[in-house]
């Protein structure tokens, strides 16, 4: 069993919140893994070209081509993003909007796998974790945990944090604000963040290990499909 880890934070590797709690969830599966980093990378979203629909091979020549094997030949994914917007920021939703290219004439090259789905924010992380979610949805990846925490915002570090009064540092500690380092938020001083990562591997894992069934798991998926289309007409 292997596990593929997708970091799409833009940060560098030592002060993303999304990549810690990635890492920390894959750590702990008991499984093996490979970690990738989305920043740097050039990723442009689906471009409705329909190039996939007779082989389901994505025609678009970037760095999602040397992503797809990878994807195909996981067990299961961990994928995290930051919260830009109340939403996923753009790399992260031009890789998962380029899975399109597994769905044609019933492909399910991806069906019935597992996931994990890691949002971090300057308020919250719940938006992109949720977004993760639902783009797993349509691949019938079924998303057995979510793990989610607050990161420093990058008014934190802009240098106008202290006066900007539409920027976090005041709207959360009011004017007048001397920004320290131990008023910065990050995921590695939140105890039952980093517990919810550790516990989220271990399920995902134990999922993995007890060999579920990935016909079982594409039926619920489905179903969980259609009920959410039919909320939503």
């Amino acid at each position: 069993m292997k596990i593929l880890g997708i970091s799409g934070s833009c940060r560098k590797d030592e002060t993303s919140g999304t990549q810690k709690l990635v890492q920390t969830v894959l750590e702990n599966t008991g499984m093996d893994y490979e970690l990738v980093s989305l920043r740097g990378k050039k990723i442009s979203g689906c471009i409705a070209c329909l190039g996939c629909a007779a082989d389901n091979v994505c025609k678009v020549k970037d760095d999602m081509e040397g992503l797809r094997e990878k994807i195909v030949e996981a067990d299961a994914y961990v994928i995290g993003a930051p919260n830009y917007y109340s939403m996923l920021n753009a790399v992260t939703h031009a890789f998962l909007e380029r899975w399109y290219q597994f769905r044609h004439q019933e492909g399910d090259t991806l069906w019935g796998k597992l996931g994990v789905a890691v949002g971090v924010g300057g308020m919250n992380g719940m938006y992109p974790a949720a977004n993760i979610e639902t783009l797993l949805l349509y691949s019938f990846v079924e998303t057995v945990a979510t793990v989610t925490g607050q990161g420093a915002a990058s008014c934190y570090t802009c240098g106008y944090g202290e006066t900007c009064k539409v920027g976090v540092p005041i709207m959360m500690h009011g004017e007048g604000v001397t920004i320290t380092p131990d008023m910065i938020p990050g995921v590695s001083k939140q105890a039952d963040v980093i517990q919810a990562a550790v516990d989220a591997g271990k399920l995902l894992g134990k999922r993995l290990s007890e060999g579920h069934d990935r016909g079982e798991v594409t039926m619920r998926m489905q179903e969980k499909m259609m009920s959410a289309l039919e909320e939503s007409a």
